[in-house]
């Protein structure tokens, strides 16, 4: 048993919900690790529900405990639905992770009201809901609980085509940082943070050329992996005195610009 849950959570299984984890992606690497680590845990998919079940059919089989909901996250009605099913069958809900996202390439030239909607809705939207709809059980039961939501590294360093995205994945850390302020004042044992990914499962249409730029691009020379990401959500979670804070994972690329032989911006400055 790991004997910091009852510490943190006032109970051995906490019951956490983590949001895009019935495709075999990131969200359902992050809910292995803590069904693994003896949390009660309830998968998500929306358009993945084929895939959520088989997940969950085949982690029952193995003595875990888990549970899944199925539909949109931009949908209120579905937050409180899932919400008052996951209090009423397990009792609370004590760890939220936000990984569910819509990550849609737009050139500038196409960005209209539609598409600004959509990726707003569901990468902004739905977490703030979801924040505000767990955060308040959570805030309502005697131990403590966690929140991670799931940013983007790439603030700092837009990628073209991805405005729309950007702009919805920005708002991410205020977000974290309101709700860190507005729950931890109802229950001082509530903590919420972020993560901010970097390049993690590259899509298979990337070359091999562009796929070695990006390596170089970080200051580790390696691709990130769902298990980088999961186990900095964990970490987060599992840490009593972190809240607010926004973690890149990101193999150092947020602070280092790249291979580039105008190192300095100096008159006096000569390259080796």
């Amino acid at each position: 048993m790991n004997q910091l849950l009852p510490e943190l959570f006032g109970t051995e299984h906490p019951v956490a919900l983590i949001t895009g984890s019935g495709a075999r992606r990131v969200g359902q690497v992050i809910a292995r690790q803590f069904v693994e680590a003896g949390y009660r845990v309830v998968l998500h998919a929306h358009r993945s529900v084929d895939q959520v079940q088989a997940t969950a059919r085949q982690w029952q089989s193995e003595g875990f405990n888990v549970d899944y909901v199925t539909g949109a996250i931009d949908d209120q009605a579905n937050i409180h639905a899932w919400c008052d099913r996951i209090v009423k069958t397990h009792g609370g809900l004590h760890v939220l992770v936000n990984s569910a996202a819509a990550w849609e390439p737009t050139r500038l030239e196409e960005l209209d009201e539609s598409s600004l909607n959509h990726q707003w809705r569901v990468n902004l939207m739905g977490p703030t809901l979801l924040c505000r709809e767990a955060g308040l059980i959570m805030a309502s039961q005697s131990g403590g609980a966690a929140i991670v939501n799931i940013g983007d590294w790439a603030l700092v360093r837009p990628y073209l085509d991805f405005a729309a995205y950007l702009l919805s994945k920005g708002a991410i850390q205020t977000l974290t940082q309101a709700m860190a302020v507005e729950l931890a004042l109802r229950n001082p044992r509530i903590r919420v943070n972020a993560v901010l990914p970097g390049p993690v499962m590259l899509d298979q249409r990337v070359t091999p050329e562009a796929r070695q730029k990006i390596i170089a691009q970080s200051l580790l020379k390696r691709e990130g992996t769902p298990e980088d990401v999961a186990q900095a959500v964990r970490f987060l979670v599992e840490s009593p005195f972190i809240t607010g804070v926004c973690l890149p994972v990101d193999g150092g690329r947020t602070i280092y610009a790249g291979p580039s032989h105008d190192i300095a911006a100096h008159p006096t400055y000569e390259p080796n």
